[in-house]
Protein backbone atom coordinates (compact mmCIF):
# COMPACT_ATOMS: atom_id res chain seq x y z
CA UNK A 1 0.00 0.00 0.00
CA UNK A 2 1.34 3.36 -1.03
CA UNK A 3 1.75 5.92 1.64
CA UNK A 4 1.79 9.43 0.86
CA UNK A 5 1.66 12.47 3.11
CA UNK A 6 -1.23 15.28 3.20
CA UNK A 7 -0.71 18.75 3.77
CA UNK A 8 -3.60 20.95 5.65
CA UNK A 9 -3.66 24.54 5.86
CA UNK A 10 -1.75 27.26 6.35
CA UNK A 11 -0.05 25.80 8.86
CA UNK A 12 1.33 23.34 6.97
CA UNK A 13 0.16 20.47 9.56
CA UNK A 14 0.56 17.12 7.97
CA UNK A 15 -1.10 13.99 8.10
CA UNK A 16 -0.04 10.81 6.39
CA UNK A 17 -2.69 8.49 4.55
CA UNK A 18 -2.74 4.93 3.04
CA UNK A 19 -3.89 5.13 -0.59
CA UNK A 20 -6.17 1.84 -1.06
CA UNK A 21 -7.56 2.28 -4.95
CA UNK A 22 -7.44 5.58 -7.40
CA UNK A 23 -10.11 6.16 -9.97
CA UNK A 24 -11.37 8.61 -12.54
CA UNK A 25 -15.26 9.07 -13.13
CA UNK A 26 -16.39 11.69 -15.63
CA UNK A 27 -13.16 12.93 -15.88
CA UNK A 28 -12.32 13.61 -12.15
CA UNK A 29 -9.59 11.50 -10.36
CA UNK A 30 -10.88 10.06 -7.12
CA UNK A 31 -9.08 8.26 -4.41
CA UNK A 32 -9.47 6.20 -1.55
CA UNK A 33 -7.18 6.48 1.74
CA UNK A 34 -7.34 5.35 5.08
CA UNK A 35 -4.82 6.37 8.49
CA UNK A 36 -4.30 2.90 8.81
CA UNK A 37 -3.25 -0.94 7.66
CA UNK A 38 -5.73 -2.32 9.95
CA UNK A 39 -8.70 -4.43 8.64
CA UNK A 40 -11.56 -1.70 10.36
CA UNK A 41 -9.83 1.19 9.69
CA UNK A 42 -12.03 4.38 8.59
CA UNK A 43 -11.41 5.82 5.04
CA UNK A 44 -12.06 9.13 3.51
CA UNK A 45 -12.65 9.67 -0.43
CA UNK A 46 -10.60 12.45 -1.59
CA UNK A 47 -10.94 14.42 -5.25
CA UNK A 48 -8.16 15.62 -7.55
CA UNK A 49 -9.08 19.55 -7.99
CA UNK A 50 -6.08 20.67 -8.90
CA UNK A 51 -5.50 21.81 -12.52
CA UNK A 52 -3.17 19.88 -15.13
CA UNK A 53 -0.70 22.57 -14.61
CA UNK A 54 -0.45 22.64 -11.40
CA UNK A 55 2.97 21.10 -9.29
CA UNK A 56 0.88 19.36 -7.00
CA UNK A 57 -2.47 17.66 -6.52
CA UNK A 58 -4.72 19.51 -4.29
CA UNK A 59 -7.75 17.48 -3.06
CA UNK A 60 -10.86 17.75 -1.07
CA UNK A 61 -13.07 15.46 0.85
CA UNK A 62 -16.28 14.23 -0.68
CA UNK A 63 -18.64 15.06 1.33
CA UNK A 64 -21.77 15.56 -0.90
CA UNK A 65 -23.61 12.29 -0.14
CA UNK A 66 -24.94 11.64 -3.96
CA UNK A 67 -21.46 12.04 -5.19
CA UNK A 68 -19.86 10.02 -2.27
CA UNK A 69 -22.53 7.17 -2.52
CA UNK A 70 -21.91 6.76 -6.43
CA UNK A 71 -18.15 7.10 -5.86
CA UNK A 72 -18.15 4.60 -2.81
CA UNK A 73 -20.12 1.55 -5.11
CA UNK A 74 -17.40 1.89 -7.74
CA UNK A 75 -14.41 1.57 -4.98
CA UNK A 76 -16.13 -1.46 -3.35
CA UNK A 77 -16.43 -3.28 -7.05
CA UNK A 78 -12.62 -2.29 -7.54
CA UNK A 79 -11.33 -3.95 -4.09
CA UNK A 80 -14.14 -6.40 -4.37
CA UNK A 81 -13.24 -7.61 -0.86
CA UNK A 82 -13.97 -4.01 0.98
CA UNK A 83 -17.33 -2.83 2.20
CA UNK A 84 -17.32 1.05 2.87
CA UNK A 85 -19.82 1.45 5.20
CA UNK A 86 -20.97 5.58 4.95
CA UNK A 87 -21.25 7.07 8.44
Amino acid sequence: MEKIKFEFGEAGETVDFFVLEQTKISGCTYILVTDSEEDDAQCLILKDKSNAQDRESLYEIVDDDEELAAVSKVFEELLEDVDIEMS
